[in-house]
């Protein structure tokens, strides 16, 4: 598991993982009155990923069926592949994720919703914040770290 987190930070800090690779569909849910979301979309198609917007004014029960841990959450969840993403996740550490496509793991989080991730850019400011991986389980581990 600690290979795999420090696989998937590398290669997104060293643009292993590109644009070009073949991404499957993304699938993102969203409160309808929710302006960031549409922001983090903007940044996965930038960055090469397909994706449709499903509005849901029942995002708890979205989050539950995904299997979100409620102490993980944020605005918005995704599905790509096999996996659950949470939150303003960068598109390099999602596309990284499925070119390792370690074992174990459910998907990836950002808890919250930290100023200067993707879709809550707010001039220069960038808040310190950690991409996480998690498992069916709850149990996590720092992928990444910005602004720190």
């Amino acid at each position: 598991m600690v290979l795999a987190a420090v696989t998937i930070f590398a290669l997104s800090q060293f643009g292993i993982v590109s644009a070009s690779d073949d991404l499957p569909p993304m699938t993102v849910y969203q409160d309808p009155n929710c302006g960031c979301c549409g922001d983090w979309i903007d940044h996965l198609e930038e960055n090469g990923f397909e994706v449709e917007a499903e509005y849901r004014s029942d995002m708890g029960n979205v989050k539950q069926q995904a299997g979100v841990p409620q102490h993980l959450g944020s605005c918005h969840t995704a599905l790509v592949g096999d996996y659950v993403i949470e939150g303003h996740v960068p598109a390099d550490d999602i596309k990284a994720l499925l070119h390792n496509a370690p074992e174990g793991i459910q998907g990836l989080t950002v808890p919250g919703m930290p100023v200067g991730s993707p879709g809550m850019e707010r001039g220069d400011r960038l808040d310190p914040y950690d991409v996480l991986s998690f498992t069916s389980d709850g149990a996590t581990r720092v992928v990444a770290s910005y602004g720190k």
